[in-house]
């Protein structure tokens, strides 16, 4: 077994991710990066190699407690869909940087969604969820138990 750092590893899968999600001028890259302490998000167009907006725990207006929670995650993530709007984007690609989506990276995602940022995706989500708990409502028909025989 290779002697690599967690790091290492999240730089390959990120590498890995890069090869297919690509921002453009009409859907830039939402890139997220997170650390112990903060979390960071910009809006990327890939085709300039230019940053629209950004935001992080670290700027004054946004610096909480702390940036290491999903409170802080939520901010950012209705900060940056604020911005991105602002500028006139109202899709992006969304790039999770090597990370699993879960705890703050989703929380991240889910308040850009709420706060106008790829409506579709939200309105998609929201079905998918209704028909999961519609169909978690049905109870399922049982299936008739067949009778054991012996064998001899």
């Amino acid at each position: 077994m290779a002697n690599t750092s967690r790091a290492t590893v999240r730089q390959a899968i990120h590498n890995r991710i890069r090869r297919k999600v690509k921002g453009s001028g009409e859907r830039p890259r939402l890139a997220v990066y997170r650390s112990l302490n903060h979390i960071y998000a910009q809006v990327v167009d890939d085709e300039r190699g230019q940053t629209i907006v950004s935001a992080s725990t670290t700027e004054k207006d946004l610096r909480g407690t702390t940036g290491g929670n999903l409170d802080a995650a939520r901010l950012i993530g209705k900060t940056i869909a604020e911005r991105a709007l602002a500028k006139g984007i109202e899709s992006v690609v969304f790039d999770r940087g090597g990370y699993l989506y879960h705890g703050r990276i989703k929380a991240l995602t889910d308040a850009a969604r709420e706060a106008g940022l790829n409506k579709n995706e939200l309105a998609a989500q929201q079905e998918a969820a209704a028909a999961e708990a519609e169909a978690k409502a049905e109870p399922a028909e049982e299936k008739p138990k067949k009778k054991k025989t012996k064998k001899q």
